[in-house]
């Protein structure tokens, strides 16, 4: 540790900022170490107030509980709620004032990727996945059905290329129709006089049935190479080249179709990554730097080939009346910090950790201050603004306390007032119930709320803790609340202007294999009013895009700004166990939690995968992040509470489950089992610790004890390598990081 003032600064992190971060941005070393200590040491303590303004609140509610178990009445406690200052009143006329912000957040409903920033390759896919191919998505996915000899096996099937095409075709009849025939029909596409001439295949000619869905085209008008469509804001190309082993075969050359897809993408700092010291914190400092910058790439083995990833380049078209046509090749991409409540050790102040939100703020910041002065080689913003999106924020003080942070950074490093705008993550329930004030606290920042149900579901669940034992986890979603808070986060957005100026989203689609199920329900999403919503990966992205060609999202939120609002009641209705549950019933959820939390923990705790793709009890792959092991843990640790489980009971689970999740991994080579030796597991002994210390943990998160844990497991893993013990090692690599 390098001591700076009254720092003292991680090697790495000091390298880091001194020749990489800091050359070029017009800010040294000196002054941002400057910067740091200083609003580390103003901001510093009013983080710690509002932390114990959590706890204090969450006692409250415990006593309450507990006072009046047994003869709950939802209008006391709201009355409660209010009486400690939990519920707000909602301010009148909230109008957000956010300027300078880029089209793809005000002006297009589209898809939204997230993805780790650890992972170099997974972050430039999706900045890549503003543009996807169509056929790809369709052919590799269970949308196209493997009747009629059409399976996909390892090499090109043509029966399955057909319904590939076929499906296409009638996609384009749906949002590009023509004035006569079928694109099914289609032979040739040219460009006459500005507007898209296609020659079907008895010699007649045809156009689009609305004229102002040709955007442009590449190549020479008579025979383009690709053909620009638009609906909705979104754009489609029509790829057209007869030498291609696809396009040869086509009557109109066509050898695939690109969709905008991805058009905002949220690269994650916090809950889909493993970061736990300096070293990590780098990698992931690094990645977001070389995005900005344009210097990131990511070599990889495919099938004996290297494929060399980086980011790609504008696309060029001709308008409709012959003028240049540029479009964005990748993505708009977000950024999103840490929570208010994480501490590193990283850099310590006065010998003590700090606010990890601060550090990553002015780095991610500084980062984009390359994009800004633009010195990278492709612009992020044309508005001249960074995006970050702010998580686990509890309500509206919490908001104001990361609008001054806010402040802070933008004079430390010159910027204009309000350049770094703010998306505010609807994910805790004190959030939810106070979003208009929270929102009015940062009316000249907010660019983005959205909901994440699962944070939600474990924040409901722990702080409601000592109401009773809750529903079954699949039950949960069915329950009151879950709806009044999706509806309340569109309403509450509609309500306060985000309408043309911000993005209300929605969350994660979590299961990334399941893509029929997906384009059959995740419609629900733009339905529903919001103009973006997660998705797992670039050709879920490129298939969810259907669904905002499908849906004009602008006219539905009209539709909706003038329903009902849904009423407190509704938003604080908790989801308790309403019935007696089977012997089976609670064998059935318990498995699946111990599941859950074990197929996890084992990545995050045992590699330092902060997301990925984990198997469920029936082996069926579903994403999962720190949200997700959150709701499982605090699902087991209530029904532990209330006495429908046991703690001999959840430890024989656990076990078991443990040589499940050892086979699902087995053709890892680096794994360690666990159920040989479950006592000295490290990802074992996280995982009890989360169930058993859940109740206890504050608002029920799961950073603390994960981060102690993979520490614990970096070390010892270096103490391997190096032979001596760990005791040795921690010696070594001196003081340990403080979660």
């Amino acid at each position: 540790m390098a001591k700076v003032g009254r720092l003292r600064v991680a090697a790495e992190l000091v390298d880091f900022v001194a020749n990489e971060l800091t050359p070029d941005s017009g800010i040294t070393a000196a002054e941002f170490w400057a910067a740091f200590e200083a609003i580390t040491a103003d901001l510093g303590p009013h983080y710690a107030v509002l932390l114990d303004r959590r706890n204090e609140l969450q006692h409250k509610i415990d006593s309450w509980h507990i006072a009046n178990r047994g003869h709950y009445d939802s209008s006391a406690y709201i009355e409660f709620l209010r009486e400690i200052g939990y519920l707000q009143d909602e301010p009148r006329n909230v109008a957000i004032k956010t300027r300078n912000v880029d089209f793809e957040i005000t002006s297009i409903a589209a898809p939204q990727l997230v993805v780790p920033l650890d992972n170099a390759r997974y972050a430039l896919n999706a900045a890549n996945a503003r543009w996807g191919s169509f056929y790809d998505a369709l052919y590799g996915t269970d949308v196209i059905s493997d009747k009629g000899g059409a399976e996909a096996g390892s090499s090109y099937n043509p029966v399955r290329g057909r319904k590939v095409i076929a499906y296409a075709r009638e996609f384009l009849d749906r949002h590009a129709p023509l004035e006569a025939g079928s694109h099914a029909d289609a032979t040739a596409y040219a460009v006459t006089d500005g507007s898209l001439t296609i020659t079907l295949g008895d010699n007649r000619s045809t156009t689009l049935e609305d004229h102002s869905q040709f955007a442009g085209y590449m190549g020479d008008p008579d025979t383009p190479t690709s053909v620009l469509l638009r609906k909705h804001g979104l754009h489609l190309s029509i790829e057209i080249d007869r030498s291609d082993s696809i396009g040869r075969d086509d009557t109109a050359g066509i050898k695939d179709i690109l969709l905008e897809a991805a058009v905002t993408a949220i690269m994650d700092c916090e809950d889909s990554v493993a970061a736990v010291d300096a070293q990590d914190r780098v990698v992931v400092y690094r990645n977001w730097l070389g995005l900005l910058k344009g210097t990131l790439t990511s070599s990889f083995e495919r099938a004996g080939e290297t494929i060399n990833r980086r980011l790609n380049p504008d696309r060029s078209f001709t308008a409709p009346d012959g003028s240049p046509l540029s479009m964005a090749g990748r993505a708009l991409m977000l950024v999103r910090n840490t929570g208010h409540h994480i501490r590193t050790n990283a850099v310590a102040f006065d010998g003590e950790p700090v606010f990890e939100t601060i550090l990553d703020a002015l780095i991610t910041s500084l980062a984009a201050k390359h994009d800004l002065d633009g010195r990278g080689k492709y612009r992020n913003s044309h508005t001249g603004s960074v995006y970050i999106v702010k998580p686990k924020l509890h309500g509206p003080d919490e908001v104001a306390l990361a609008c001054d942070l806010f402040d802070r950074v933008e004079d430390a490093l010159n910027l204009e007032r309000h350049t770094l705008k703010m998306g505010i993550m609807d994910e805790e329930r004190r959030m939810s119930l106070n979003l208009a004030s929270a929102i009015d606290r940062a009316k000249e920042r907010v660019v983005f709320i959205n909901t994440g149900f699962l944070d939600r579901t474990g924040d409901g669940i722990h702080t409601d803790m000592e109401a009773g034992p809750v529903l079954p986890k699949a039950e949960i979603k069915g329950a009151a609340w879950f709806s009044a808070y999706e509806d309340n986060n569109v309403d509450t957005g509609l309500n306060c202007g985000l309408q043309n100026r911000a993005q209300i989203g929605k969350g994660m689609w979590a299961q990334p294999s399941d893509m029929a199920e997906m384009l059959a329900t995740k419609i629900d999403h733009p339905n529903g009013g919001a103009t973006c919503a997660w998705v797992p990966s670039p050709t879920a992205a490129t298939l969810h895009a259907m669904h905002y060609l499908e849906v004009d999202v602008a006219a539905r939120q009209e539709e909706l700004s003038s329903r009902p609002r849904r009423t407190i009641e509704d938003l604080t209705a908790i989801p308790l166990l309403d019935r007696e549950l089977s012997a089976e019933e609670i064998r059935i959820e318990l498995d699946n939690n111990a599941q859950s939390v074990l197929g996890y923990i084992v990545r995050w705790v045992g590699s330092g995968v902060g997301c990925s793709t984990v198997p469920n009890i029936h082996n069926v792959g579903l994403m999962e992040d720190l949200a997700t092991l959150r709701i499982s843990s605090q699902h087991v640790a209530n029904w532990l509470h209330h006495g429908i489980l046991n703690e001999a009971q959840v430890r024989a689970t656990m076990a078991r489950i443990a040589a499940q999740v050892d086979q699902q991994n087995a053709d890892n080579p680096n794994y360690q089992p666990m159920a040989p030796d479950p006592d000295n597991s490290i990802p074992f002994q996280a995982a009890l610790s989360l169930v058993f210390g859940g109740r206890d943990e504050p608002n029920g998160y799961t950073e603390r004890i994960l981060r102690h844990h993979r520490l614990r497991m970096k070390s010892t893993a270096w103490a391997t390598v190096r032979g001596i013990s760990a005791c040795e090692a921690a010696l070594a690599r001196g003081p340990r990081e403080i979660p």
